[in-house]
């Protein structure tokens, strides 16, 4: 297990966060068929103005890999998403803390 957190820690994330988990399923196999990178769990948000919003929830994709990997993960992922019903933000964090590492674990699509 060590050896995953050394690797984790030296690989960059991409943060894309998107209008539904349809299109966030759709960005994250363009992301991984453009890139050599892989998912961490997907995460989710309803927010207040949920009603108002092209779809009612917020899923944010993540990528990991070399930041090269990351960054056209990324932009494959944009293209799909912006072609979809859009994005909501997104950022590539190039060396991630390890209490960045801990949050990115955090998901709240296994909740009920």
């Amino acid at each position: 297990m060590e050896g995953l957190t050394s690797r984790n820690e030296s690989e960059a994330v991409g943060l894309l966060e998107v209008f539904g988990l349809v299109c966030a399923f759709l960005a994250a196999d363009a992301g991984c068929k453009a890139a050599d990178v892989r998912l961490e769990v997907f995460d989710k948000n309803k927010p207040a103005n949920a009603d108002s919003l092209p779809v009612p929830l917020l899923v944010t994709v993540k990528f990991r890999g070399s930041i090269a990997d990351v960054e056209e993960a990324m932009r494959a992922a944009e293209a799909v998403a912006l072609a979809n019903t859009g994005i909501v933000s997104k950022h590539i964090i190039a060396r991630p803390t390890q209490d960045t590492e801990k949050m990115l674990k955090v998901s709240a699509l296994d909740k009920n």
